[in-house]
């Protein structure tokens, strides 16, 4: 059998292959507020990408892959809809014709089982190009986080410490709409699971890797000319991202 046609199996519940099933980390969560997830095509086979389990972990939540939305992934049945993103202040800097989106209504708050909350899954750069791709996500009212920790996913560059990982953010955000944080303090403490094993799991294919191919030394001017062609990492932060 050839390695093109060799498919590996997968878990039935998470989708995932076998051996990289997340499901031992699922923690079954309630809440009142809807969650729509909208995942970014490149980000469904993410081994390191936290959708699936945010998915798997709360009782009503729904994904859909796409990255440009032309019309709602949403239904018209009354709920009120937030979308998750940063106030857009510097959207508005770097597109001076953009409309303001509409603050949402305080009253809208005061009954969470009424809200759903749009959250887009992908890198900071493609969820502003699902953003800027969709106009019915740009005409919904915004919900920023208040008062953001450090992230705990220490698995995936991010530009900033406040930048979190699709779970993190929609538990922070249920936490201010829902006003119950100890109701998702296990499927945080669940999520700290998941990290530190895709974190060993790093450290062994990059062991491997080495065993098997040591890295060549490169020095003084190949060196440079390998960083100024863009094939030569120029930090030890950026040797362990790649």
């Amino acid at each position: 059998m050839s390695a093109a046609s060799f498919v590996r199996p997968r878990c039935t519940a998470c989708s995932r292959p076998l051996s990289a099933c997340i499901c031992c980390w699922v923690a079954p969560t309630a809440h009142a507020v809807e969650v729509l997830v909208l995942q970014h095509p490149m980000e469904v086979h993410q081994a390191k990408g936290s959708a699936r389990l945010l998915h798997l972990s709360l009782a009503h939540c729904r994904l859909v892959v796409g990255e440009a939305f032309a019309t709602p992934a949403w239904p018209a049945d009354g709920k009120h809809t937030l979308l998750l993103y940063p106030d857009s202040l510097q959207e508005t800097a770097t597109h001076p014709r953009a409309p303001s989106p509409p603050p949402p209504s305080p009253a809208w708050l005061q009954t969470p089982s009424r809200l759903r909350l749009i959250v887009l899954d992908g890198t900071w750069r493609k969820s502003r190009k699902m953003l800027c791709q969709s106009p019915p996500l740009q005409q919904l009212p915004r919900l920023a986080l208040r008062n953001v920790p450090p992230s705990r996913y220490r698995v995936r560059k991010a530009h900033g410490a406040d930048q979190l990982s699709t779970l993190e953010a929609t538990c922070l955000a249920l936490c201010q709409l829902e006003g119950d944080a100890a109701r998702f303090q296990p499927l945080l403490n669940a999520f700290d699971g998941f990290v530190e094993h895709l974190g060993r799991a790093g450290g062994q294919r990059n062991a491997q890797a080495a065993a098997i191919s040591p890295p060549t030394k490169v020095t003084g001017l190949v060196e440079e000319n390998a960083r100024m062609a863009g094939v030569w990492p120029h930090s030890a932060e950026e040797r362990l991202v790649q």
